[in-house]
């Protein structure tokens, strides 16, 4: 089961790195590929991390669906599929930011402090 949850985050990841690298953002474009990379650090803040960047990465395919549908609308064309599609993204990664498992503490961290 774990297998399918990095999968889908990996996925979420990519779908993102495309969405900044059409708009021309490439250091964010890159830094969404990197993220991946924290599914080999078992650590609680890593799992923040990913969890925080995919709630992020929703809100910005939220703010992408409200700008394009805003312009399609203007211009007169189809903007429902676009919607769709964008909310139904959204809604994805919404959904792996939900299924990133955070480690659980050890007990001798606990101890130790």
């Amino acid at each position: 089961m774990r297998i399918w949850k990095n999968i889908l985050i990996v996925l979420c990841f990519i779908l993102l790195w495309a969405h900044f690298s059409r708009a021309g953002a490439d250091l964010l474009a890159w830094v969404s590929l990197a993220f991946p990379l924290l599914l080999f650090v078992r650590q609680p803040w890593s799992a923040w991390t990913l969890r925080i960047a995919l709630v992020i990465g929703g809100v910005e395919w939220l703010r992408a669906l409200i700008g394009l549908v805003s312009e399609r609308r203007a211009a007169g064309e189809d903007w429902l599929r676009l919607a769709a599609i964008l909310v139904a993204v959204a809604l994805v990664t919404f959904l792996a930011a939900r299924v990133v498992l955070i480690p659980p503490v050890s007990q001798e961290s606990e101890t130790a402090g």
